[in-house]
C-alpha cells in the first residue's frame, strides 16, 4: 500500500509540477503583468490545493475508501512538495538564466504593485520608502530568496494540507 501511495503522490506532484510550470511560462510569454496579478496568485493557490485533494482521493479510492490521516497528509504533502519544487526549478531557470531583463522587470512591476496596495492603505510614505527599498535591495530570484519562498509555500500548504487530511481520512475498521 504504501508504495502505492508514494506513487500516487508523485505521479500528481509532476502534473502539479507540469501545470504551474506550464502556466508561468505562458503568462511570462502572454504578459508579465500576470505573474504579479492577484487572481491569477488565488487561481494558482486553487490549482496546487484541487490537485492535493484530488491525490489525497486517489489514493483513498485505492484503498477502498480508507486512508488514515498520516496517509491523506503524505500524499497531499508530496504531491504539492514535487509540484512545488518543479515550478521553482522552472522560475529559477526562466528569471535567472533564460531573460535576466525579465527578472528586472518583474520587480519594478512588484514595486508598483507594493506601492499601489501601501497607498490603499493609506501606509505613510516613509514606510511605502523603505518597502520599497527592501524590494530594490533584493534579488527576488537568487537561490536564497527561492528557497525561502519555497520554505514558506510548503508551511503554507502543509496547514491546510493537514486540514485537508483531517476533513479526508476514514479509518478502516477492519485494522482498528
Amino acid at each position: 500500500m504504501e508504495k502505492s501511495l508514494k506513487s500516487i503522490a508523485s505521479n500528481y506532484g509532476l502534473y502539479l509540477g507540469a501545470i504551474l510550470a506550464l502556466l508561468t511560462v505562458v503568462a511570462y510569454a502572454v504578459s508579465l503583468d500576470l505573474l504579479t496579478n492577484m487572481w491569477y496568485g488565488i487561481f494558482i493557490l486553487i490549482v496546487i490545493i484541487v490537485l492535493g485533494i484530488i491525490s489525497v482521493a486517489k489514493t483513498k479510492q485505492l484503498q477502498n475508501g480508507y486512508a488514515s490521516f498520516k496517509e491523506a497528509f503524505t500524499s497531499y504533502f508530496f504531491t504539492v512538495l514535487i509540484g512545488l519544487v518543479i515550478s521553482t526549478f522552472v522560475s529559477y531557470l526562466l528569471f535567472n538564466f533564460i531573460d535576466t531583463d525579465a527578472a528586472e522587470v518583474l520587480k519594478e512591476k512588484t514595486i508598483e504593485k507594493t506601492i499601489e496596495m501601501l497607498e490603499g492603505f493609506n501606509t505613510p510614505s516613509d514606510a511605502i520608502a523603505k518597502s520599497v527599498e527592501q524590494i530594490e535591495s533584493q534579488n527576488q530570484y537568487s537561490l536564497g530568496n527561492i528557497a525561502k519562498g519555497l520554505a514558506g509555500y510548503l508551511v503554507f500548504f502543509s496547514i491546510i494540507g493537514l486540514i485537508v487530511a483531517a476533513a479526508m481520512k476514514k479509518s478502516n475498521p477492519d485494522t482498528e
